[in-house]
């Protein structure tokens, strides 16, 4: 397995939780469940793929900048996540904020695969891109 199909199985995850969590209403146990869920999710992608993906692509002069943008969209990602975490359950308001929370990831994953993969995909080796898959799905494991 490559590092792009590694990171999109889990893209796909998060898509899946957002959508689920911008159909549930009020404070009810299955939003406390996906939420939490979801918050695991994004955070053990982030820590994951900013290891094993875009520092080793910090290395080239291609994809440097593109690396920068990506972990800072992290970076957003995360003050959203406090955002929602912050604000009750049962007030209009996180539903608000989880759209737009499910709106800049939506932003960041197809960015990611239908721009940076194809960049990235001229940088690395075909070894790299399975060693990064490896190391990616082993750190998503333990994280």
């Amino acid at each position: 397995m490559k590092i792009f199909e590694a990171i999109r199985q889990d893209h796909e995850k998060q898509r899946l939780l957002m959508k689920v969590l911008v159909e549930t209403s009020g404070e009810s146990p299955s939003r406390e469940k996906f939420f939490k869920e979801l918050k695991i999710e994004l955070a053990k992608h982030a820590i994951a793929e900013e290891r094993h993906f875009y520092i080793p692509l910090m290395d080239s002069d291609q994809t440097i900048e593109p690396s920068r943008h990506a972990i800072a969209e992290h970076h957003e990602i995360d003050e959203l996540v406090e955002k929602i975490e912050q604000t009750e359950m049962s007030s209009s308001a996180w539903l608000v904020h989880m759209k737009r929370l499910q709106e800049r990831v939506l932003h960041h994953l197809n960015e990611e695969e239908h721009e940076f993969f194809q960049q990235a995909g001229k940088v690395l080796t075909a070894q790299q891109k399975e060693q990064l898959a490896a190391a990616y799905k082993n750190e998503m494991l333990i994280a």
